[in-house]
């Protein structure tokens, strides 16, 4: 009968304290040697989160200061920004648009990116191109003739110009979507379609649910864009403080305030919250989707 072998680097049980305390140690130290490039960078991400944070917790005077630390704990900030300004509002308007424009962008894009990836047609190739060019293509050059439009048909000063767009074409998410679908075999498709599935049975009852990382990923990025978005919602909302987002209203804030810092990070950090936590709970997918997307190409 065989006996599995100890490990090769195992501390024999007479070991002394201070060898053993000595042999932790130095498996500690090539922990941080060998994830030192990791610590680093989170590191440098995590200080300006730290900074909103302890500057929305500082009294009006401090914020000011060049103290980093509060030397008072006002932890009453977040609570008076609801007060001096309607945020719950503007947070409805920004979770309107964020959440409309996500769900436009995966209706126009996954049907476009399907067809650029598993079928076969003339111009395949000028399309998928196109697209790229879209990417490429700064929002200022459409600008005015889209301003025009919106202005023409009534619709500005509402969330209307910013969500419809995602309902017709995104390029970026058509892109990062037809990137994932090439590395699902067709052999899937195939099956289905030998089985009586059609073209579109075949990509909702296959290939979406094959492919939920890659549309993790791409809704994740098209909804922190929209959330993030400033000059959108200054163009076509900024004269309609009803129809503020988020990002919008924390600019005005300063003004409207005299540039009350504290108040402002207090307002910061808040906005923040919710990207934060949806990150966290779909890091998996998003890390997932991002990993397989441009494996082939």
């Amino acid at each position: 009968m065989t006996t599995l072998a100890e490990p090769r680097h195992a501390a024999p049980a007479s070991e002394p304290p201070k060898v053993r305390m000595r042999r932790q140690w130095d498996k500690k130290l090539y922990w941080i040697a060998t994830h030192s490039v990791g610590i680093a960078m989170g590191v440098i991400f995590m200080l300006p989160i730290l900074f909103v944070f302890l500057t929305a917790v500082m009294s009006s005077d401090q914020a000011l200061s060049s103290n980093f630390w509060p030397k008072e704990w006002h932890f009453e900030n977040f609570i008076e920004v609801f007060e001096k300004a309607p945020l719950l509002q503007y947070f409805g308007n920004s979770m309107l648009y964020s959440t409309l424009a996500t769900v436009g962008a995966l209706v126009s894009a996954i049907p476009a990116a399907y067809a650029l990836s598993k079928l076969k047609f003339r111009g395949q190739n000028l399309f998928f191109m196109l697209t790229v060019a879209a990417m490429m293509l700064p929002p200022q050059v459409t600008v005015v003739p889209l301003y025009d439009l919106w202005v023409r048909l009534g619709f500005t000063g509402t969330l209307i110009p910013l969500i419809a767009p995602y309902f017709f074409f995104d390029a970026f998410s058509i892109f990062l979507l037809r990137q994932f679908f090439l590395t699902i075999p067709k052999d899937y498709l195939e099956a289905a379609k030998i089985d009586g599935c059609n073209e579109f049975k075949a990509m909702v009852k296959v290939l979406i649910p094959m492919a939920k990382p890659g549309i993790a990923a791409t809704a994740m990025f098209c909804f922190l864009f929209t959330w993030n978005d400033y000059f959108g919602p200054l163009l076509y909302t900024g004269e309609t403080r009803d129809s503020w987002p988020l990002s919008l209203a924390i600019a005005s804030f300063r003004g409207m305030h005299h540039v009350e810092w504290n108040l402002t990070m207090a307002a910061t950090a808040l906005i923040m919250l919710p990207v934060i936590v949806l990150f966290v709970f779909a890091q998996k997918s998003f890390v997932k989707g991002i990993t397989f997307t441009g494996v082939k190409g």
